[in-house]
């Protein structure tokens, strides 16, 4: 199976966090990245053309995202403590009803389920799921 995880490159299976790395943030995000920053490289490595929003900002965009109620390869979803999306985690969906993400609690990229989501309580919470306009 040639699944969204085994396409990535290398260095966005070993990115660390950087809670200090946020979007719009100037540098490499495979020296260190936050969630939404990690999130974005996915996408784009994929051809998406992610905003660098922050999570608040994300979800109510318009202009490079669509909400959407059944999630797809490649959308993002945002979790919090709250259905309140400031301070949101995100992390992108993949082939295999899955979230790959990057967090502190782990330090690099993982791949959780929605169940080992809401077994936390700052990600207890599924916001929803937002779907990057394509490039161009």
């Amino acid at each position: 199976m040639n699944s969204l995880l085994t396409r990535l490159p290398e260095w966005l299976t070993t990115v660390p966090y950087d809670g200090s790395r946020i979007p719009g943030a100037p540098g490499d995000p495979a020296a260190g990245a936050n969630c939404q920053v990690y999130a974005y490289a996915v996408l784009r490595h994929f051809g998406l053309a992610a905003p660098d929003l922050r999570s608040r900002e994300l979800w109510h965009d318009t202009a490079s995202t669509s909400p959407v109620t059944e999630p797809a390869p490649l959308d993002l979803a945002l979790f919090n403590r709250t259905a309140d999306p400031f301070g949101a985690h995100l992390g992108v969906w993949t082939d295999d009803d899955r979230v790959l993400h990057l967090c502190a609690e782990i330090g690099t990229p993982a791949v959780w389920t929605l169940t080992q989501f809401a077994a936390r309580e700052r990600y207890r919470t599924l916001i929803g799921f937002k779907r990057c306009h394509p490039a161009g």
